[in-house]
C-alpha cells in the first residue's frame, strides 16, 4: 500500500476558481469585453480579483456602474456570459501541483467532488477538459438551488457522492468558502494560491491554510 499523507477525511470538496483553476485571466477579459461592447470603463485584474467568488452576476454587478441598477445590466451580463463561454479555455489552467494531488486523493479512494458558483455549463466544461474521470461530481450556479455561502450545493454533492458529512472537508480560497464550509457544518482549508490573501482570510475566520496543493494530502 502506498501512503502518500494522512488524509483523515474520506470526502473532498472543492471550489474551483482560485482553488483548482486559476481562471482569473479569461474572467478579467470576458468581463472586461462586455464592458466594453456597452460603453463601460473597464476594470484591472486586481479588481476582478476582488470581485470574483460569489458568482457571476455578482462579479458583473461590482464590475458595472451603478450594478444591477444600470439600464444595461441585462445586456452587458448576457455578453459575458456568451464572450466567457466561448473563451473560458484560453488562458485558465490548474494550478501547480492541483493534478498530482487530486490523483493521489482518487488512488486513496477518496470522494471528490466541485461545488463552485460560476455557473453549471462553464463549471461542467472547465471541469471535464481539465480534470475528466478524475472528478465525477462538479455542482455549479444554476435556478433552483442556492448558491454558495448556503450549503445547498455542498449538500447536493454529498448526496451525489453518496457520502458522509461528518468525514468530509471543504477546501476553497475565499471568504465565501469559509462561509460555505461553516453553513454546511464541515471543517474549511483555505488555500494560499488563490484569489484572497492569508490575511484576508485570517479575518473572515480561515484557521486552516495550505501553500501548495501536496499539503491537502498531509491534514
Amino acid at each position: 500500500m502506498i501512503l502518500f499523507g494522512i488524509m483523515t477525511y474520506q470526502t473532498y470538496i472543492f471550489d474551483l476558481d482560485g482553488t483548482l483553476l486559476d481562471s482569473l485571466t479569461d474572467l478579467e477579459l470576458s468581463c472586461n469585453y462586455a464592458l466594453r461592447a456597452n460603453g463601460m470603463p473597464e476594470r484591472t485584474l486586481e479588481e476582478v480579483r476582488m470581485f470574483v467568488g460569489n458568482g457571476v452576476k455578482k462579479l458583473m454587478e461590482r464590475a458595472i456602474p451603478n450594478g444591477f441598477a444600470n439600464p444595461l445590466f441585462d445586456k452587458t451580463y448576457q455578453d459575458f456570459r456568451q464572450h466567457y463561454m466561448i473563451h473560458n479555455l484560453d488562458h485558465t489552467h490548474p494550478y501547480a501541483g492541483v493534478e498530482e494531488m487530486l490523483q493521489k486523493l482518487i488512488a486513496s479512494g477518496k470522494h471528490v467532488a466541485v461545488v463552485s458558483n460560476k455557473f453549471y455549463a462553464a463549471t461542467q466544461e472547465l471541469v471535464a477538459h481539465f480534470f475528466g474521470e478524475k472528478i465525477s461530481v462538479a455542482i455549479g450556479e444554476r435556478e433552483n438551488i442556492r448558491k454558495k455561502p448556503a450549503p445547498d450545493t455542498v449538500n447536493e454533492a454529498l448526496r451525489q457522492l453518496g457520502a458522509d458529512r461528518e468525514t468530509a472537508v471543504y477546501i476553497g480560497d475565499s471568504d465565501v468558502d469559509i462561509m460555505t464550509a461553516k453553513n454546511s457544518g464541515m471543517p474549511c482549508i483555505s488555500v494560499l494560491w488563490g484569489f484572497r490573501s492569508r490575511q484576508f482570510l485570517i479575518a473572515h475566520g480561515a484557521a486552516t491554510f495550505v501553500e501548495k496543493p501536496s499539503e491537502i494530502l498531509d491534514i
